[in-house]
């Protein structure tokens, strides 16, 4: 896999800054996101990742977190170094049992999250396709995924967040539905929760891109439009846009997600049905003896 040279230089900021903070403290960096699934662009992607460190940071380390970041940040502040910390022992279990630990978002580093930080996710990207800049390749060490639970945990994002966004996105009053016509936040949620849709049908991770060809594929031509006007504003907006009109989009990119999202939990439905028919089929026959 090729990295793009702004990846390289990102991340290596950030472990010359770690390092000169905390040296010892990372034992292990893995990028996953758009990196891994080979579609980063530098003017749209973040730079994800999942750090790993021996035990939980304790105060003095999270102080010299606190400060790697803020110097990397000073370095460069796009794309965002976006990520979580965990130990060897929390990546081999559910993220969900994991200390609600540190994490960095938008570029800023936090202590502690309100809910765990990390995802099933997270997990998974890692353990498929994650890129190992520090530490063994992933394959070599004790990644949990659960593809049951990947699935649970993407039906409820689905209604937990995207569900209220679209929502949001609806009412031009407040912000949220003028903030909708803009073509990054259409993009983000056609191609958010289309990626969702692709997790649910095949238990796979995708990226946004890899989400939009998959819609192409599974829906029908009348949302092509809509995603291929979604897949040129990832790309960075070359070209002119399919719509004349922002509301049009919008109105469009609104009934799509409402699509999706229900086609999501009919899938997943039918999804349950199936393990329990499995396991139902599993069950060892019990022989019923007949009185003479």
């Amino acid at each position: 896999m090729t990295i793009d040279s702004i990846v390289q230089e990102v991340v290596d900021a950030f472990l010359r800054a770690v390092d000169g903070e905390a040296p010892g403290l990372v034992e292990g960096l893995y990028l996953s996101g758009s990196v891994a699934l080979g579609t980063f662009r530098p003017r749209m992607s973040d730079i994800d990742f999942v750090a790993v460190t021996a035990a939980p940071p304790n105060a003095s380390a999270l102080a010299a977190l606190e400060r790697a970041h803020l110097r990397l940040r000073r370095h460069r502040r796009r794309p965002f170094f976006d990520g979580v910390y965990a130990t060897w022992d929390e990546l081999a279990h559910n993220p969900a049992a994991a200390t609600r630990g540190p994490f960095a978002h938008e570029g800023r580093f936090h202590y502690r999250a309100d809910t765990t930080a990390s995802s099933p996710v997270d997990w998974h990207t890692v353990a498929r396709y994650g890129v190992a800049w520090r530490g063994p390749v992933p394959q070599s060490i004790d990644i949990w995924a659960d593809p049951n639970v990947l699935i649970s945990w993407t039906v409820r994002n689905l209604d937990d967040y995207w569900r209220p966004r679209r929502e949001l996105c609806s009412k031009l009053l407040p912000l949220g539905g003028l903030f909708a016509l803009r073509a990054h936040t259409v993009q983000e949620g056609v191609l958010g929760v289309t990626r969702l849709h692709y997790t649910i049908a095949t238990g796979d991770i995708t990226s946004k891109q890899g989400a939009g060809l998959y819609a192409l594929e599974t829906f029908p031509n009348t949302w092509h439009q809509l995603v291929n006007e979604c897949l040129r504003i990832r790309r960075g907006g070359e070209g002119r846009s399919l719509y004349w009109e922002p509301l049009l989009r919008r109105r469009e990119g609104l009934a799509y997600m409402d699509m999706v999202i229900d086609d999501a939990h009919r899938l997943a439905a039918e999804r349950l049905l199936d393990q329990q028919a499995e396991a139902a089929r599993s069950l060892p026959r019990v022989p019923i003896h007949r009185s003479a």
